[in-house]
């Protein structure tokens, strides 16, 4: 044998070890953390974001969607859309089984979109009522008919937004109150199998999953684990796989990184696309003021806030998209970086008078309640304000309380966070639209009108031409920015703390909110 037929079997030899080593390995736990505990996994009655990280893996959409938007084959093998972009022709998977052993047809369908999720869920019922008709053709073929084209119809179809549930249990029946709520029946790769109330959610392989060998996992736990310094100690000690942005505080991300065997990704968010926002009440003044709101988004430094209180993690932003959105346009914004002697100027400028210790107005501010992070920057935010004449009170409330307030306009100011949802039409939109005031904690709570907005989006939703859609939507930043409804913080990013050894953890634009089936765990 030669030197060099040697040398080319060891390369070859060394490349089929490789390949080898990285066949998917069946069988394992993964131990994963759920918080706060969802009130349901019931992922077609509630989009909350724990019920959507659970729930993903027991349902499943017609679609998934790769990390630049492009939707995936998901209980829909293959569709086509007709040239006016009015039909969308969805070809079902055969051969489907819900977990109850009854088969999948396109009956299901139908009556996940034209019942069960136009009642359960105001984004869907929004989008299905651009629809003029839904049909089955036959049994895995579902035609959905639309009034007028609309450019981000794919989206909804994705787990989220598009959750198809069982026709066979749920059609004639009161769908907040079916028992099946409790022992939620899917069609994905794994079985709701228990839920111990304040300790953990098992599910277990799904055997008779339609992708053929999948999944790999035997189960999935989702441990609840109320405090985030005790989330942070049971990944230290083994006891938890993987961690969610969010379930540790930024600051422990990079510690956590350092540990062997440990890895760090910020993919995984392309389609919810996390912005972080203050809203300003519009009907409060003197919030109502241009001028004061333009002071508050100058008197902010946004690069202090990413570095000193989000981890390091994030990008400033000025405008109602980030730099993922499709159409995002950062030529046209205004740009609001930190300057306080403009925001004091602004503020002089505003009309209002300032009292005798020179505050301009006294507001409540109310942070987000979730976690110390949002606490802080509720701090920073304080203290800024008060730098530009503005006097605040802290309210903090549990999220229920959050929640009611910030959907009722009861609140002066407040931190938050929305997803953009891959296309402005799906996400950006309702959170500016006038007729979207006050429908949910991501929608128009600020109370902003404005024609010239409605009409653009209007337009953008209905335009089929990327470059007319770009148009559009350039000219809808430019006059949100000039607006500034909201005070836009940050483009966020959620990084996921995990174990080395875990593969395909993260490959869709959905995160770790896909349903997991080829996810598998390498032995050490």
């Amino acid at each position: 044998m030669t030197k060099a037929s040697l040398l080319l079997g060891l390369i070859l030899s060394a490349i089929s070890g490789i390949v080898l080593a990285q066949e998917p390995e069946r069988g394992g736990t993964l131990n994963m953390v759920v918080q706060p505990e969802p009130p349901t996994v019931m992922l077609g009655l509630n989009k909350l974001g724990p019920v959507s990280f659970v729930g993903s893996k027991i349902y499943e959409g017609l679609i998934s969607l790769t990390p630049d938007m492009k939707p995936l084959p998901g209980l829909a093998e293959s569709w086509e859309i007709s040239e006016d972009g009015l039909n969308y022709t969805f070809h079902l998977r055969q051969g489907v089984k819900w977990h109850d052993g009854k088969p999948f047809t396109s009956a299901d369908v139908v009556y996940s979109f034209s019942t069960f999720l136009p009642e359960a869920f105001a984004r869907t019922r929004s989008v299905m009522a651009r629809t003029e008709s839904i049909t089955a053709p036959d049994d895995h073929t579902v035609v959905f008919k639309l009034k007028a084209p609309y450019a981000a119809f794919m989206m909804i179809f994705e787990v989220s937004g598009g959750t198809i549930v069982p026709a066979h249990i749920y059609e004639g029946t009161k769908i907040f109150e079916n028992p099946a709520n409790e022992k939620p029946v899917g069609t994905g790769p794994f079985r709701f199998e228990k839920w111990a109330k304040g300790r953990y959610i098992h599910l277990v392989r799904n055997d008779d999953y339609w992708g053929k060998g999948l999944p790999y996992l035997d189960a999935i736990y989702f441990h609840i684990i109320p405090d985030a310094n005790s989330r942070a100690i049971a990944f230290e000690q083994g006891q938890v796989d993987v961690l969610r942005g969010g379930d540790v505080e930024n600051f422990e991300v990079r510690r956590l990184a350092e540990t062997p065997g440990v890895a760090v990704s910020e993919a995984g968010w392309e389609f919810y696309d996390p912005l972080a926002i203050i809203n300003v009440n519009l009907h409060k003044p003197p919030l109502d003021n241009l001028k004061v709101r333009q002071a508050i988004s100058y008197a902010l430094d946004r690069q202090f806030m990413i570095n000193a209180i989000f981890g390091g993690f994030g990008k400033p932003a000025y405008g109602p998209m980030t730099e993922r959105t499709p159409f995002y346009d950062g030529s046209v914004l205004t740009n609001y970086a930190f300057d306080l002697d403009k925001a004091k100027a602004l503020m002089a400028e505003s009309g209002l008078k300032p009292d005798a210790n020179g505050v301009y107005a006294r507001l409540d501010l109310m942070p987000l309640p979730y976690g110390e992070t949002w606490q802080r920057q509720a701090e920073y935010l304080r203290q800024q304000l008060n730098e530009i004449g503005i006097a605040t009170n802290v309210v903090s409330v549990d999220v229920p309380g959050w929640q009611e307030r910030t959907t009722t306009g009861k609140f002066d100011i407040t931190t938050n966070f929305i997803y953009l949802l891959g296309d402005p039409a799906m996400g950006v939109s309702q959170t500016y639209v006038s007729d979207n005031r006050n429908r949910g904690t991501a929608t128009n709570v600020d109370g902003y009108v404005n024609p010239e907005i409605d009409k653009l989006f209007a337009e953008g939703a209905a335009a089929n031409d990327p470059a007319a859609r770009q148009k559009i939507y350039s000219e809808a930043q430019k006059v949100i920015s000039a607006d500034v409804p909201v005070i836009w913080s940050h483009q966020m990013s959620f990084p996921t703390v995990y174990r080395s050894k875990l593969k395909n953890l993260i490959t869709t634009g959905l995160g770790l909110n896909a349903n997991f089936a080829d996810v598998w765990i390498a032995k050490e």
